[in-house]
């Protein structure tokens, strides 16, 4: 496919407009020195900022007409006509094929498997199980001896080795299973929020290779499931005009395990989309069953 130059132009302003739009408040934030203890999350922990966000790529496979100010942007490569350039996968492939295989088997592995729904986002819990000091600044909803009890009188099933890498030392033998940054692929499972909010992150490492609207809809689903992972964290957050999803109750329960299925659903149509990208790329790299 070829986009003439007002064709990729248009969508390109559109993108960048939409991306504006996305991180807006946290541009204003920042310009404020201001910390938010939900949303920074999206731009330090992913550690991609508002600019790489806005920049707009075609997708493999899809050429740009008349656009020779690309030709120094990595993973770009001439392309059939004239100042046409188009999205480098074999560039990618040969400079990053850990990554390219990674990001194949990890979406691919996760795609495969059932969603699992009662881990009750208890890995907030269990990061500030027994501890004096906790990881955001924030008083905990219940105090400290009601907040252990909660993580004492459930079982902790949390499949995502990024989120138990952060459980204090007395909840890591609490876990279902212990979790390794090598067997990470044996364990991501689509109902796992994060492995939701993960998915933006396997969009932006895919750089060019995706298109840009992907990218956003990704961030906007990333975005989304912050806000549940910390409804139903333990913190009060009530000055930030964020409503607790009280896990600890029944009620709460229900309405993190409804809403952890949508997330589910929608993340299975993003990370088929992503997959699609990769084959697209045909980056040609041999991922392990």
């Amino acid at each position: 496919m070829i986009l003439s130059r007002s064709e990729w132009q248009s969508r390109e302003s559109a993108h960048q407009e939409r991306a504006d739009a996305l991180t807006a408040a946290h541009r204003e934030r920042a310009a404020r020195g201001q910390k938010h203890p939900v949303w920074d999350f999206l731009f330090t922990y992913y550690s991609y900022k508002p600019p790489q966000l806005r920049r707009w790529h075609p997708g493999a496979g899809v050429e740009l007409a008349d656009a020779s100010d690309r030709a120094s942007w990595r993973w770009y490569s001439p392309g059939a006509t004239p100042d046409g350039m188009v999205p480098d996968a074999a560039a990618f492939a040969r400079e990053k094929p850990d990554l390219a295989a990674l990001v194949e088997r990890m979406l691919r592995r996760t795609a495969s498997r059932p969603g699992q729904f009662g881990c009750f986002g208890l890995h907030e819990w269990a990061m500030v199980y027994r501890a004096d000091a906790h990881r955001h600044p924030v008083p905990l909803r219940l105090g400290q001896s009601a907040t252990d009890a909660v993580v004492e009188s459930h079982e902790l099933r949390c499949t995502h080795f990024d989120a138990f890498r952060f459980f204090t030392p007395e909840a890591v033998p609490r876990n279902r299973a212990p979790l390794s940054r090598d067997d990470q692929p044996l364990f991501e499972q689509p109902g796992c929020l994060h492995a939701g909010m993960d998915l933006y992150k396997w969009a932006l490492k895919l750089g060019p290779l995706v298109p840009g609207e992907l990218l956003l809809d990704a961030f906007e689903h990333a975005r989304d499931i912050r806000l549940l992972d910390m409804q139903a964290a333990p913190y009060d957050l009530a000055d930030w005009g964020i409503v607790p999803v009280p896990i600890e109750t029944a009620e709460g329960k229900a309405e993190y395990v409804r809403r952890q299925r949508v997330f589910a659903d929608r993340g299975a149509h993003l990370r088929s989309a992503l997959l699609d990208a990769w084959h697209e790329a045909d980056l040609r790299v041999t991922a392990d069953a």
